[in-house]
């Protein structure tokens, strides 16, 4: 018999707390100082051990956090299906909801950080409020592919299990919200797309963000005309 994951609406606020104290703790460590020889270390061995084969299956398998290319367009099939059996406007709403969120908070943060990139050729590149790199040569801290991995493979989960019209199997849930975090945090590394720190705090951020989707009840939002009060199955 296969084992099922209930879709039990997330209630407990701690885990969240302890990310977001966890990504506090990180920004101030890595603000000090510490922490960037490891982050130089890791990416040093990174780029000398890259063999073509290797390097491009990473390069593929990293494809699986690329939100603007990948994510958000999946996404959107998934929602339009939904519209289309249900013809109910709130199955527009978690792609809404992930994108906004993911605008006023991952984007602003990394503006905010400054961080330049593994690849970049300036000085003290490891650094955070980087004064030698601007614009998209600082937008490193936080991970935007660990973020978007995290906060749109939930949104898959949501609308997978209302196009399912049952809960995600366990084997599902793992496949969705488990092994993609793990394979695009390995290949981001890898691939000197990030430090291994911005990608523990783009982990830590996500899973903030991804839990206040999960807590959304979308099909019991008031909403202001009864022709819009279908529910989606969400």
């Amino acid at each position: 018999m296969t084992s099922t994951i209930a879709p039990t609406r997330t209630t407990a606020w701690w885990p969240d707390q302890l990310a977001l104290a966890g990504f506090a703790a990180l920004s101030l460590i890595l603000a000090k100082g510490w922490l960037l020889g490891f982050d130089q270390a890791v990416a040093d061995w990174a780029f000398a051990n890259q063999p073509d084969p290797a390097y491009w299956t990473a390069r593929v398998l990293n494809y699986l956090g690329q939100g603007g290319q990948v994510l958000m367009p999946v996404a959107l099939i998934l929602t339009g299906i939904l519209y289309y059996r249900t013809r109910s406007i709130r199955a527009l709403f978690p792609f809404a909801a992930a994108f906004i969120l993911t605008y006023l908070t991952i984007g602003p943060a990394k503006i905010f950080f400054d961080r330049a990139a593994p690849a970049f050729d300036g000085p003290d590149k490891t650094i955070l409020f980087n004064p030698h790199a601007s614009g998209i040569y600082a937008m490193s801290y936080p991970s935007g592919h660990m973020g978007n991995v995290l906060v749109w493979y939930a949104v898959f989960a949501i609308l997978l299990t209302a196009l399912l019209r049952r809960p995600l199997t366990r084997r599902e849930w793992l496949a969705l919200r488990v092994a993609p975090v793990v394979i695009v945090f390995a290949t981001t590394v890898y691939l000197g797309y990030h430090w291994v720190t911005d990608s523990v705090a783009g982990v830590l951020l996500g899973l903030v963000l991804a839990r206040l989707l999960e807590r959304i009840p979308w099909d019991a939002l008031p909403l202001p005309s009864r022709g819009w009060s279908r529910p989606a199955g969400l």
